[in-house]
């Protein structure tokens, strides 16, 4: 990750660094980092939830190689962890500060973050979400976004599928509390799974944050608590691999479904591998993209995206399949992660 900069690119670019040191989120710009790249003629800004998920490092890539493609300059900001909201009111100040003409944004928080939005929407910024629609979703003028309760009712659907006639004991690790993405996702499995917030099939919940060592430490004691678990719930594949660990460590690899929310190259591997029973496929490159080119659309011309929220689609990847829900293998998994 380059997130950090140099001694000198911190020389060179002052005021952005030191404001980026004082709200804790890092930066990185499309060209080199030591401020001799040429300024392009429209700055677009990336704000993530954090700048170590993988699922974001792969929207950061994407986004640089669409701006670079679009001859436009990229100015990407995170939040220091997932949840941390003040981090990214501090980034969007920090862009529009910059003369950035749109913002993309993963909202840590999808109804803490509206305030900081508007007051850069006032300013003539275009506000596109990412990953995360914010709450209400017309609060940006647009959201590229997977249908996230979609997703959550694939996975829930293929685990009950394959547990069969077995009673279910399920676990959920969750993520951050406040996003929608945790939220329809979360209410997608209970869905697809046939299950209430109330169920006695759900024997417990932890949050993780969507952090794999948390969500190790979390199973691990949600394992003590209910040994007799038979299906899993994960937020995102970082999650299901702390899971697996513990999982593994405990000998009951061969006892618990795993399933998961991602389709990172990495996911797919864990699927074939049999770590993870069944993951759903996002394309980041996509939402990236497309927040991308409607932000330089704007700068050229003043057209907005179509407004509201844009599925940018998902897949639920298994070489497991089970009848009546849409798949595909691990082969077409490994040839599409993460596009």
């Amino acid at each position: 990750m380059n997130g950090k900069r140099s001694k000198r690119s911190l020389i060179a670019g002052a005021a952005f660094a030191v404001a980026a040191i004082l709200t804790g989120v890092t930066a990185c710009g499309s060209g080199g980092g030591d401020g001799s790249t040429a300024k392009k003629s429209v700055k677009v800004g990336l704000i993530t939830k954090t700048d170590s998920n993988p699922f974001f490092v792969k929207m950061r890539e994407s986004a640089k190689a669409a701006a670079e493609k679009n001859g436009a300059e990229l100015i990407a900001l995170a939040g220091s962890f997932d949840g941390d909201n003040e981090g990214q009111v501090s980034a969007i100040e920090n862009l529009v500060s910059q003369g950035v003409k749109g913002i993309m944004i993963t909202p840590n928080s999808s109804s803490g973050i509206l305030a900081s939005i508007k007051k850069a929407r006032d300013q003539g910024v275009l506000v596109v979400a990412l990953d995360t629609a914010t709450d209400p979703e017309n609060a940006v003028d647009a959201t590229f976004a997977t249908d996230n309760f979609a997703a959550g009712v694939a996975q829930g659907a293929w685990v009950k599928a394959r547990l069969g006639t077995t009673t279910p004991q399920v676990l959920m690790l969750d993520g951050t509390p406040g996003g929608t993405v945790d939220t329809f996702r979360h209410d997608g499995f209970l869905k697809g799974f046939g299950l209430t917030a109330n169920s006695p099939a759900i024997v417990g919940m932890e949050n993780t944050n969507g952090d794999q060592t948390k969500a190790q430490t979390a199973m691990e004691n949600l394992l003590q608590r209910a040994p007799q678990v038979n299906a899993l719930y994960t937020i995102n594949e970082p999650a299901a691999a702390g899971a697996y660990a513990a999982i593994k460590a405990a000998g009951k690899q061969n006892d618990i479904l795993i399933g998961s929310i991602d389709g990172s190259c990495t996911g797919v591997k864990n699927v074939k591998e049999g770590i993870i029973g069944a993951t759903v496929m996002q394309f980041p490159t996509k939402m990236a993209t497309l927040g991308v080119e409607a932000i330089v659309a704007f700068a050229k011309d003043g057209t907005k995206p179509k407004a509201g929220f844009n599925d940018t689609g998902s897949v639920l990847i298994t070489d497991k399949p089970v009848s009546g829900i849409d798949s595909k293998d691990t082969t077409w998994g490994a040839s599409n992660c993460w596009g």
